[in-house]
């Protein structure tokens, strides 16, 4: 499974997700945590070579969001953002498919148009999907009742960029730099 692989597995989890539950009712927001029970199901009907092929896709989109810019997008949506909650968020980000994928990774103010994070701005709430960093795993053990084998992926984080070493809490720079992100999200931070 290739990264090309990879998105399609998502993209039919996403469509899987927002036809909602047996009965037909359909969800008007696809749920990162239902996107990645799909993606379970459907990638644990594969073949056992390529379930484990698939940790390395997932882990590639891993790395290629790891940066500063769509960490201080993270840090000002959730309120804050450790390294386990800058995981979660990304699990989330791929969560949104390919193309909300690629288009936050290349400009993370871009978040600010998204319905999920307006909605998440009203209503204060963190956007993270912890189940998505377990789709693999959980895939392959339903599929053969084994765990993933050892050594099955290698992660390169890039470097992040230290031009984007400031810190994040410093509300005058993040809006210069997530211009309309930090809009959104200025009444939450009026306090502060």
């Amino acid at each position: 499974m290739d990264s090309e692989d990879f998105w399609q597995l998502i993209g039919a989890a996403r469509e899987r997700a927002a036809a909602g539950p047996a009965d037909g009712s359909a969800s008007t927001c696809v749920d990162g945590e239902a996107v990645a029970e799909a993606a379970v199901a459907l990638l644990a009907a594969r073949p056992p070579a390529e379930i484990v092929a698939a940790q390395q896709a997932l882990w590639d989109a891993m790395a290629a969001s790891y940066t500063n810019p769509l960490w201080a997008a993270a840090y000002t949506i959730n309120g804050g953002c450790s390294d386990d909650g800058f995981d979660y968020f990304r699990g989330w980000l791929i969560a949104q498919g390919r193309d909300v994928f690629e288009r936050v990774t290349a400009d993370p103010d871009t978040l600010a148009d998204l319905p999920a994070v307006r909605a998440a701005a009203a209503e204060w709430e963190e956007l993270d999907c912890e189940a998505v960093l377990g789709i693999v795993w959980n895939a392959h053990l339903r599929a053969t009742g084994e765990q993933l084998p050892a050594k099955s992926f290698t992660i390169r984080y890039p470097v992040l960029d230290p031009d984007w070493g400031f810190d994040f809490d410093d509300r005058a720079e993040m809006a210069r730099r997530l211009p309309r992100l930090t809009a959104l999200y200025a009444h939450h931070y009026a306090d502060h």
